[in-house]
């Protein structure tokens, strides 16, 4: 099983959607999931967020990921691949 997973996120945020952004990957690290989380440029308006996490917490990180996105409101933000 796949264990990368990875968010596309915008690139042009505003203040609040960058402390919402940095959040979200402290608590993806904090709470275990990953350990580091690397960022590529995709094209001019997007960066890929890439991060491995065990095969058994995948569906837990996506679940969390997804209500994270929906609770702060980020859905034109943030997309998990």
């Amino acid at each position: 099983m796949e264990k990368a997973i990875q968010l596309k996120v915008r690139k042009d945020l505003d203040a609040r959607q960058q402390l919402t952004v940095i959040k979200l990957k402290g608590n993806l690290i904090s709470k275990g999931y990953t350990e580091i989380i690397h960022i590529l440029d995709q094209d001019y308006e997007y960066h890929i967020n890439t991060f491995e996490t065990d095969s058994d917490k995948r569906n837990e990180v996506q679940q969390y990921i997804a209500a994270f996105i929906d609770q702060e409101n980020l859905v034109d933000t943030i997309t998990l691949k």
